[in-house]
């Protein structure tokens, strides 16, 4: 599927036409599905693709989206975190240990 320069909601909207349907959030060194609470450590998982976007008036609203699957188990997901200044350096130094697709 062909991603044009879109806003955040809209890349989320066609994400889940593509099968992305959870959210994804990190806590206690996991990341744990809002769907069924299952959590995942960084060998389960793959980074299928990276979206970034900058706020229009603001670059403290950059943010970056993560397209996230789980092959093991078929789930698909996503995780969307700050950029720059509002990044959470924790997530992003876990998510370094992603594989990429």
């Amino acid at each position: 599927m062909e991603y044009p320069e879109t806003t955040l909601s809209e890349t989320l909207n066609l994400l889940r036409k593509e099968g992305y349907l959870y959210d994804f959030n990190l806590r206690e060194n996991l990341l744990h599905c809002s769907h069924n609470g299952e959590a995942f450590g960084p060998e389960d998982l793959v980074i299928d693709r990276v979206f970034r976007f900058e706020g229009d008036s603001n670059p403290d609203d950059a943010a970056v989206l993560y397209a996230i699957s789980s092959p093991k188990v078929g789930l698909k997901g996503v995780l969307v975190d700050g950029f720059g200044i509002s990044s959470n350096e924790d997530q992003h130094t876990w998510l370094a240990q992603v594989q990429k697709a």
